[in-house]
């Protein structure tokens, strides 16, 4: 499992660490880590023209300190001071400067970067708050303008470390080195979109089992995965019931109930006024019209996809004491207090628009504090949240590490998908899986299929639920 650490944990391991070793050390080896990765990236070093943007903080230090490293192996390196000398890290500086490394002059600062192979990124580091000062916003603009590849040290600068916010102009890179764990910010966007590739240097952090961030990997899901036993039948592997659809909008009840008979319960109910669809689609789906109370036995219910103003139908499954999904319309129509009241587990999934509407916030302030407004959210209702998006969180009411998913496609972006997704959650819930689990887990394989599906064009969520199958195979190797 990958995880991100808070700027305030990582900084309490770093002075523990520092402690312990020999003045400099730590540096030494972060520079190391950075010299390393730019000189993977050049491939050839000898003779690459390498800008560092340096500013006060021991950022600027790791990257006078790795460009004192390509300097000795035959690169011109040119450092660009956005801080007065005296501010600048001077151990830093004198190494570059006796490897042969030089400071721009001003003036010459925009030149020698439209010029470079390569740009390191050392203005801001981990504790940077608001954008880029207007300094370094005018050396940003020549970096766009260059051919350079850039290379960011811990994290873009103009980012914010804790929680992916960026309030102002920031810097691209193409490539993140990061020292000692994962930040929020190289996790989740919209910060997560300036850090290119994230290559993790491991400086000997010894840091706390509680993160702020997890990511799931292929191991961890496939963990996770509920697999039949030689004496299970379709009751013990559990069953999802779906409430979803109307006149309107049947289709949801099709792609609801495509993603719930791929995951893993061993059979699906479906209640509602699209059941001659349903059935039509997906004949071995069990269809009821007597209402949820009704409709037999299930373990979870999903309610929402295409119900409409069919209020009645999304309180009747939150008075269930089963785990509920609510997506789509059942976020709109459902009661707060109803949410806030349940005592089995509740999984909302909402996209930015929809949480935003619960919120009472419009929808740029959820976009710009994805972090903060998952978390805010299950607070409020007292629920699991599934803050739909490029990367996926999912946040208890409980506090603890928010799950974070990034599997997923621009492709994913297209109608249907999110009921999908809905119903495949839904599965893993009536399988027996936490409400946390069953939402990470359907993220990662519906992120997954919706890869294998599009495979660089346009697939619709029919194509998605289809290759499920394969993306739950890919996981279990």
């Amino acid at each position: 499992m990958r995880t991100a650490y808070s700027v305030e944990t990582v900084r309490a391991a770093e002075r523990e660490l520092m402690a312990r070793l020999p003045e400099g050390a730590l540096m030494q080896r972060a520079a190391a880590g950075l010299a390393a990765a730019c000189a993977d990236l050049l491939g050839r070093v000898y003779g690459s023209r390498v800008v560092l943007l340096v500013g006060s903080g021991d950022n600027g230090g790791d990257a006078l300190y790795a460009g004192a490293r390509l300097a000795r192996r035959g690169a011109g390196v040119t450092a660009v001071l956005l801080a007065r000398p005296e501010r600048t890290h001077s151990g830093g500086l004198a190494a570059l400067l006796r490897a042969g490394g030089r400071v721009t002059a001003d003036g010459a600062a925009e030149e020698a970067v439209e010029r470079a192979d390569l740009v390191v990124d050392g203005i801001v580091g981990i504790g940077g708050k608001g954008g880029l000062r207007p300094d370094a916003q005018a050396l940003a603009v020549a970096v766009e303008r260059s051919r350079a590849v850039v290379v960011a040290v811990d994290l873009p600068s103009g980012v914010e470390a804790d929680t992916g916010e960026v309030r102002g102009a920031a810097l691209r890179a193409d490539l993140t080195v990061t020292f000692g764990t994962h930040k929020p910010g190289l996790l989740v966007d919209p910060a997560r979109e300036y850090a290119g590739s994230v290559r993790l240097v491991d400086i000997g952090l010894e840091l706390p089992p509680d993160a702020e961030l997890e990511a799931l990997q292929h191991a961890d899901v496939a963990r996770l995965l509920p697999l039949p036993a030689a004496e299970s039948d379709k009751y013990r592997r559990g069953v999802v019931g779906i409430a979803a659809g109307s006149a309107r909008y049947p289709g949801a009840a099709v792609l609801a109930v495509s993603g719930a008979l791929r995951g893993g319960a061993g059979a699906v109910r479906y209640v509602g006024p699209a059941a001659q669809a349903v059935i039509a689609r997906f004949p071995e789906t069990l269809v009821s019209d007597q209402g949820p109370a009704r409709a037999g036995r299930v373990q979870a219910w999903v309610v929402g996809p295409g119900a409409g103003d069919d209020a009645a139908t999304v309180a009747e499954v939150l008075s269930t004491e089963v785990p509920v999904l609510l997506d789509a319309d059942g976020l709109r129509l459902a009661e707060r207090n109803a949410v806030r009241g349940r005592t089995a587990p509740t999984l909302m999934t909402p996209h930015a628009g929809e949480a935003a509407a619960l919120l009472g916030v419009p929808r740029e302030e959820v976009e710009g504090a994805r972090l903060a407004s998952a978390r805010e959210l299950a607070a409020v209702y007292r629920a699991t949240v599934l803050l739909k998006g490029s990367t996926t969180l999912v946040a208890d009411s409980g506090g603890g590490a928010v799950r974070v998913n990034a599997t997923g496609t621009g492709w994913l972006a297209t109608a249907g998908s999110g009921d999908v997704l809905s119903g495949l959650a839904g599965s893993l819930l009536a399988a027996g899986l936490s409400a946390s689990d069953a939402g990470s887990v359907a993220a990662y394989l519906h992120g997954l299929a919706g890869r294998f599906a599009a495979d660089g064009a346009p697939a619709g969520a029919h194509d998605v639920a289809d290759r499920i199958p394969e993306a739950w195979r890919d996981v279990r190797g």
